[in-house]
């Protein structure tokens, strides 16, 4: 998944990238209005979430690659002032999500992550579950992501996880 999340934000970040700075930020109607605010939730919501798996004793190694982040407290924080940072924060984003993707075990997943959520409510889930929605989240956001720019009309192409698996024929 971590594969496919950095494939996806690729393409939909190159094709974003034909669309002036106006057309990114216009309103579409979407839950978050614009192509830009919706990409932007995506990584603030990312951003969270990584923040909370690194809390988690056992991931000492997503701790360390999060130093360099912020630490946000709003699901529309914004995590960057032009497109072309947003871009840049995604590609290093997207790198940690590989690097701890990488580190996962069996016995991490099955581990509780304790955190509070945005509103400070105390919580306790399955390691796994949590990245169930994780990734789950990215897909869906990127799913209306996909329609604004074809509203806009953009063409991402192919966007099925099923690309990425081998044909073992």
């Amino acid at each position: 998944m971590a594969d496919y999340n950095r494939w996806m934000n690729t393409k939909l970040y190159e094709a974003a990238g034909q669309l002036s700075d106006a057309q990114l930020r216009q309103d579409r109607g979407a839950f978050f209005g614009s192509l830009y605010e919706t990409l932007n939730h995506l990584a603030v919501a990312d951003t969270i979430w990584l923040q909370r798996f690194a809390q988690h004793p056992a991931l000492g190694g997503l701790q360390e690659a999060m130093q360099g982040f912020p630490k946000p407290t709003s699901l529309r924080e914004p995590m960057a002032a032009s497109f072309a940072e947003l871009w840049d924060y995604r590609t290093r984003l997207d790198a940690v999500i590989l690097q701890f993707a990488q580190q996962l075990t069996p016995a991490h997943l099955a581990e509780t992550l304790r955190y509070a959520n945005t509103s400070g409510k105390p919580q306790a889930r399955n390691v796994g579950a949590l990245l169930q929605h994780f990734f789950n989240h990215q897909t869906h956001h990127r799913g209306q992501a996909s329609t604004l720019l074809f509203q806009a009309g953009v063409d991402v192409g192919v966007t099925d996880l099923f690309t990425l698996i081998p044909n073992e024929v």
